[in-house]
């Protein structure tokens, strides 16, 4: 006889338990539909659905260059030694006034030439490496689950739905009933 009420007692605590879950759902959105109740259903398959998404990652791509630079050569010492050959030659040419005359003229015309001279002939090459840097942007594809294509079991009848989630092994169910035309 006691085990019986104990039975018993287990029993109406589990359906007890059952409503109570259910009736904190039971009334969500009120006004909406009041032909509608919530319930549970078995889940029988979840499988994910994927996506792609495509992300621009910037990044850095450097590269190091050879530059050779040219530096003159001396042009001061060209200069003197043009103006020094410039004035013995002029100062040969002519008398008096016009043979002084005849030496500055050539001092300068030679100053002039053998800068001109120097420039050209002398200096150095000087190679140095310098690295060159551009921003780049590559495209990175990832692959994500965009959601969830679930089936499931109420009341002996097989669903299918595409969810934002994995809801498990039971899934609450909103159930509509309205009369039929």
């Amino acid at each position: 006889m006691y085990k019986f009420f104990a039975v018993a007692l287990v029993l109406a605590l589990a359906a007890t338990g059952a409503q109570a879950q259910d009736a904190r759902y039971s009334n969500q959105n009120p006004g909406q539909d009041d032909n509608a109740h919530y319930g549970w259903a078995d889940v029988l398959r979840v499988d994910p659905v994927y996506g792609v998404t495509r992300t621009e990652v910037p990044r850095q791509e450097c590269r190091d260059q050879t530059v050779v630079q040219q530096r003159p050569g001396n042009t001061t010492a060209g200069s003197i030694l043009g103006a020094v050959v410039g004035g013995v030659l002029g100062s040969t040419v002519g008398h008096g006034n016009g043979r002084t005359l005849s030496t500055a003229v050539g001092a300068v015309a030679g100053g002039a030439v053998g800068g001109q001279v120097a420039a050209n002939r002398g200096g150095s090459q000087v190679e140095q490496t310098v690295t060159n840097c551009r921003q780049v942007s590559a495209v990175s594809e990832q692959r994500q689950i965009v959601g969830y294509d679930v089936e499931y079991r109420y009341r002996g009848e097989v669903w299918e739905a595409r969810l934002s989630y994995d809801p498990g092994e039971r899934l609450r169910v909103r159930v509509s009933v309205s009369p039929a035309d």
